[in-house]
């Protein structure tokens, strides 16, 4: 016997239950993915691109499940994969359509311009050390570090055991610090 939705079609009803499900968790995907790209333009691309992934395979999402934890895990692989595709692909910029009166020139907020320039190359230094990383460690250090997500939380996302989430975490950390040790030592910071 199949399922009749009084009024309205199984694709309505269907679309009906993920946009209640984004409205209620909306503002932490959207933090999160501001979180992650630090600009807001860009959090609303990144958001919105994982949102339609999620929607196309909401059909596999299990309702009753913690749908947070699977919309941020595709979230967070959405943003790896932008990140990958932007480090392959240089950006250009069209030097004859910049206004003459901005070359140049520092902006009047920017107290240190060389912590501005440190701290860009900081943040682009971090994402290559997350990207170099092997997936299953960056997954569980994203989902922890940048989403706040508790054990329990992942492990339910990742679908693995919460000790496999802890050593995960542990192991996916010591990378990331040895990677970004070498970055500090090349540079005199510590």
């Amino acid at each position: 016997m199949a399922l009749r939705f009084i009024g309205s079609t199984p694709e309505e009803h269907r679309r009906a239950e993920f946009e209640g499900l984004v409205r209620e968790h909306e503002r932490d995907i959207f933090s999160a993915a501001l979180r992650m790209t630090g600009d807001h333009a860009d959090a609303e691309d990144v958001a919105q691109e994982a949102l339609m992934k999620a929607y196309a395979a909401f059909d596999r999402f299990e309702l009753g499940t913690n749908f947070r934890a699977w919309v941020l895990r595709i979230l967070t692989n959405t943003y790896i994969n932008e990140f990958r595709r932007r480090r392959r692909t240089p950006e250009m910029t069209d030097w004859d359509s910049l206004p003459r009166e901005d070359l140049g020139k520092v902006a009047e907020d920017d107290d240190n311009p060389e912590l501005a320039v440190l701290e860009d190359a900081l943040d682009a230094e971090v994402e290559e050390a997350l990207s170099e990383i092997p997936d299953v460690f960056r997954e569980a250090v994203l989902l922890c570090d940048m989403h706040g997500m508790a054990y329990h939380e992942i492990a339910d996302a990742l679908e693995i055991p919460i000790g496999t989430v802890r050593s995960r975490i542990a192991r996916g950390r010591g990378l990331l610090q040895e990677r970004l040790r070498e970055y500090a030592l090349a540079r005199g910071l510590i």
